[in-house]
Formats: C-alpha cells, sequence, structure tokens
C-alpha cells in the first residue's frame, strides 16, 4: 500500500494533531494517519493523491510539504505517493505519536 510522509509546520501540540488527522481522514483514499508532534511528521497509507492530501490544509495555518529524507519502500508507489516514506502507520503511547486509522462503513 503507498504511503506518504509530510511535514506539517505548526503542529506542535495534541490538539494540533487531532485537528490534522481529522483533516486527513477524510481525505479520499486515506486508510491511516500517524501523527507526531514532536518531530511535526505524519504518516498516511492508503491510495490517497498528494493534490487532495495537500487542499486538505487549504485555509489553515499548517504548513504541510513531502518529506523527501525517507526513500520509498513500496516498489509500486505511483505518482500519487511520489517521495513516499515508509514506516509502520500505527503509533505507541511511548513515542508521543497518535495513530488514526480509517473507519470503514
Amino acid at each position: 500500500m503507498p504511503q506518504l510522509k509530510l511535514f506539517v509546520g505548526g503542529m506542535s501540540c495534541r490538539h494540533c494533531v487531532r485537528d490534522v488527522t481529522a483533516r486527513l481522514r477524510d481525505v479520499p483514499g486515506v486508510e491511516t494517519v500517524s501523527a507526531n508532534p514532536d518531530d511535526c511528521t505524519v504518516r498516511m497509507s492508503g491510495s490517497m493523491r498528494l493534490d487532495d492530501v495537500l487542499a486538505a490544509f487549504t485555509g489553515t495555518s499548517y504548513r504541510p510539504r513531502l518529506d523527501t529524507a525517507t526513500p520509498s519502500t513500496s516498489p509500486d508507489a505511483g505518482p500519487s505517493a511520489r517521495g513516499s516514506a515508509g514506516g509502520s502507520a500505527g503509533g505507541s503511547a511511548d513515542s508521543g505519536e497518535a495513530g488514526v486509522g480509517k473507519r470503514k462503513p
């Protein structure tokens, strides 16, 4: 499954994490979202398009950008996941990450 990793400037507290993850859960194709306020990163997996992900931040003070520091671990990552990052989609209480899976109807 394609993955994206974003750096989200301005996401520095638990309230921000809840706001950002709620916005991203509503993006078509997003299956899981994991946000870490300590390093302002968000990891997503699913069939989402980068344009749709970035559009979720329109009208907010957050400054999202694709984190390309980590190479893609998915050989079939298409244009929607270009520059994606690998890693676990779930968070843990120890790491300060908040993992949220998209609910299926």
